[in-house]
């Protein structure tokens, strides 16, 4: 009989289907795995205290040697191994980053994986990727990419929206003696055990996504949630006033004018870090561009994300020129990435 703990067990693994496009023909980039003698995608398991999307993007820097940056998720891939255990590996689009992307320099160094592990790595078009990739649910992901690939989908730029971590309760922070009150909002800091930690997680998740500019409210609690990643990457971190409560209070119509014009920018992955009473006037921004299906799964009331969580919103540019989200992913860090 199987042990019933092996069998109640989920194995976490992620990679990434990485692409290009080369003389108008999609090019995937696969490994042969000489232990099994198969051909597949980079892929691996979570480390403990890893996000998957951090495990996505280090075992394709491991196997394969090139640094990505993860686009738009893919579908999940789950089965039973011999020993009754589950297995479930989640999957992203992927695009190699440039050598002088900021994000690399927040991300951790690899090592490259053994000859015993992968012992080849090759680029080939996806016709030719469809005859060597050894699994069928390996040839089913690489259908659903040709798919978005053939449909205008696959080339996407991305906008992360982030919810400032853990601040220390107004009650606690508030001194009506010594400041006025939007003084005392403007400077209420991260909580020690929970905000800080929680800045610092965020660091490996926003070099996954490649994350090149860092836009935020310049009231404390918004600024020391992402300045540890723009520390890491080297980058200026930018303020943007409109992005205050107070601000936004006054005139939540340019908070929407600073959402909008960044989610059509393509050049650079950009982050946004703001506050909760802001983030309905974020999210009418956002549905402008996304269709009815795709905000059903995202939430559309208050709180909207959690302190410490993100969105990210990928976007193209669809026939006739027109820019559309197409899809979206919710991630609370993990607490412990980023100790």
């Amino acid at each position: 009989m199987a042990d019933k703990s092996k069998t109640e067990a989920v194995i976490r693994a992620a990679g990434a289907l990485v692409w290009r496009e080369t003389n108008g023909h999609l090019e995937i980039l696969l490994v042969h795995r000489p232990r099994y003698d198969d051909w597949s995608f980079p892929k691996g398991k979570v480390e403990p205290g890893e996000s998957v999307r951090t495990c996505a993007v280090r075992e394709v820097a491991e196997e394969t040697g090139i640094q990505v940056a993860l686009g738009q998720p893919l579908d999940t891939v789950r089965y039973k191994l011999p020993d009754g255990a589950r297995k479930e590996v989640r999957y992203w689009a992927g695009r190699e980053l440039s050598g002088d992307s900021p994000a690399l320099r927040a991300r951790t160094p690899v090592s490259p994986a053994d000859a015993a592990e992968i012992d080849d790595v090759e680029w080939v078009r996806s016709k030719k990727a469809r005859t060597l990739l050894t699994h069928p649910a390996d040839r089913d992901l690489l259908g659903s990419l040709v798919d978005l690939w053939e449909d205008g989908k696959l080339d996407t730029w991305t906008f992360v929206l982030v919810r400032h971590a853990r601040a220390v309760k107004r009650s606690v922070w508030n001194r009506p003696k010594e400041r006025d009150a939007e003084t005392d909002e403007a400077t209420r800091p991260l909580t020690k055990d929970q905000g800080e930690v929680r800045a610092r997680a965020l660091v490996p998740v926003l070099a996954a996504y490649g994350v090149a500019q860092v836009i935020t409210s310049p009231w404390r609690r918004c600024y020391d949630t992402v300045a540890p990643y723009t520390q890491a990457a080297g980058l200026e971190l930018v303020t943007e006033p409109a992005l205050t409560e107070a601000a936004h209070a006054a005139k939540p119509k340019a908070a929407r004018k600073v959402v909008s014009k960044v989610l059509r920018r393509r050049d650079v992955p950009v982050a946004v870090c703001t506050h909760r009473p802001v983030l309905p006037t974020v999210m009418e921004a956002i549905s402008d561009y996304a269709p009815g299906k795709l905000l059903r799964s995202v939430p559309d009331r208050d709180p909207w994300l959690k302190t410490g969580e993100i969105m990210v919103v990928h976007m193209a540019r669809r026939p006739r020129g027109k820019i559309r989200a197409v899809a979206i992913e919710k991630q609370r860090p993990v607490l412990s990435e980023g100790r």
